[in-house]
């Protein structure tokens, strides 16, 4: 195969893994480029240590968010992608006010450390004062009788713990995805949860809840607050918990967001390109290096990295998609706005950036021999092949909704329950050498999907969804 470099690639020669020498560009072989990103690319640490100095929290629809894509797009272009753009999308912005306190009156006065909810209503500047009614999880608020909670405080535990799948996610989210809006149902006038996470520092984890008419005040307590909390119960001797909570946030209606692409374009632009998500935002409260620049940056670094190999045969596409932690509203805006345009697969980077131990797809049977190639060329970087079924990342609705291919590229999640969505992910938690295993990966997988000529299809059994784990908006 004739090895023609892209001339924008010729550009960015400094993103060459430090391994590669800058003439030997378009006659490397792919091995050789993704065993150079391990051990020397310097592109997605760029990426992520840039947006979270230089931007910082980038919440949904908010002016932080509109620089992000700003400072995504010029780096995009400064590293030699094309058809750099902002595809804005409009949607309902929520933002979390100023004021976010819990306080317990009686019997035991003190105050916790809180965070409101996505989606959270307001208490009011003056806040409310209610009984505090424990539910070890969501099934228990569910069995409680209708109005049984007029004017008390809903409290839900749950017992997470870490996993290298992220599994318990599923078991413990409930809480925080639907317990205010059952709480309501049984006549709350607010909630506060035990955080969704496996850390013991005071950060509360913030995240989504569902947003129902007339929503009720929701926050999320730190983990060494919400066990006190129950301690409390312990030794209350039938003497009820009372709270003052005092959450402000705002509903600021409809405003724009966007999502960011480029692309690294191929020699046969008939054929569908393949399409690498993850996600722009970050809640507020944190500069989102491992929820998702960390992304951002491993996809864009693999990208580059094959084109550094020669020209691709397909377009490589980048998404970075906007408005995800607060709905997939991105992920469903580009569904929508290029559900006629065929991709040939689909994979996204969105579970931090510690290292890659599994390869799953959705196409081990339609298309056996790429399965195959693709896991054989993996496993030399201690990536292990399964016979787990990809459902894709959450910015891949487009996917899910074509019936396309999908690949997941499991990280090991042991650690990233102690940083999602808390103040702590910050950019001194990422790993450099895990990162760069990271690209390494992406750069193989990518790099044998962007040449591959024939069809890649899934095995004929539509996605059911998104991985639990990775359902943002519940």
């Amino acid at each position: 195969m004739k090895k023609t470099m892209l001339a924008l690639a010729a550009l960015s020669l400094p993103a060459i893994p430090a391994t590669i020498q800058a003439q030997d560009v378009g006659t490397v072989s792919l091995d050789d480029m993704a065993d150079g990103a391990l051990k020397g690319d310097t592109l997605a640490w760029d990426f992520v240590e840039g947006i979270t100095t230089e931007v910082g929290p980038r919440q949904a629809g908010t002016e932080a968010e509109e620089r992000a894509r700003h400072w995504a797009m010029t780096w995009l272009r400064k590293n030699g992608f094309a058809n750099v753009a902002n595809e804005p999308f409009e949607m309902d912005t929520w933002v979390p006010g100023e004021l976010h306190k819990a306080e317990i009156t009686s019997p035991f006065p003190q105050p916790f450390v809180i965070q409101p909810l996505g989606g959270s209503a307001s208490t009011g500047g003056d806040g409310i004062t209610g009984e505090v009614v424990e539910f070890a999880n969501v099934t228990a608020l569910q069995a409680a009788p209708d109005g049984s909670l007029a004017g008390k405080i809903a409290y839900i535990s749950h017992s997470m713990t870490p996993t290298q799948d992220g599994s318990q996610y599923g078991f413990a989210g409930p809480a925080r995805w639907v317990g205010a809006s059952i709480a309501k149902q049984k006549g709350a006038i607010a909630t506060i949860i035990k955080s969704v996470g496996t850390d013991y520092h005071r950060n509360p984890h913030t995240g989504g809840t569902r947003v129902v008419p007339d929503m009720i005040p929701a926050g999320a307590l730190s983990l060494p607050d919400a066990a006190n909390l129950e301690r409390m119960f312990d030794r209350a001797d039938g003497r009820a918990i009372m709270m003052k909570l005092t959450l402000t946030p705002q509903n600021l209606g409809k405003t724009m967001s966007g999502n960011v692409v480029g692309e690294i374009v191929g020699r046969d632009p008939s054929l569908p390109p393949v399409l690498l998500a993850c996600h722009i935002d970050s809640w507020w409260n944190a500069p989102g290096a491992f929820d998702d620049g960390a992304g951002c940056g491993i996809i864009a670094a693999a990208a580059l990295h094959v084109s550094h190999v020669g020209q691709p045969l397909r377009t490589i596409r980048v998404l970075f998609a906007g408005a995800e932690e607060t709905g997939l509203w991105g992920s469903r805006a580009y569904s929508e706005a290029h559900i006629n345009e065929p991709i040939a697969v689909g994979l996204e980077s969105d579970f931090g950036a510690d290292r890659i131990w599994r390869f799953e797809s959705n196409f081990r049977e339609s298309n056996p021999d790429l399965h195959a190639k693709i896991a054989s060329s993996v496993a030399r970087f201690g990536v292990a092949n399964s016979t787990i079924r990809a459902s894709g990342g959450a910015d891949l609705n487009i996917m899910r909704d074509q019936k396309g291919a999908i690949i997941d590229l499991q990280q090991d999640g042991t650690r990233y329950f102690d940083l999602h969505h808390t103040p702590d992910d910050t950019l001194d938690k990422i790993d450099p050498v895990q990162l760069r295993q990271n690209v390494a990966v992406w750069t193989q997988v990518v790099g044998i999907l962007a040449n591959e000529e024939g069809a890649i299809q899934n095995d004929g059994i539509a996605p059911v969804g998104l991985p639990i784990m990775q359902a943002e908006e519940r």
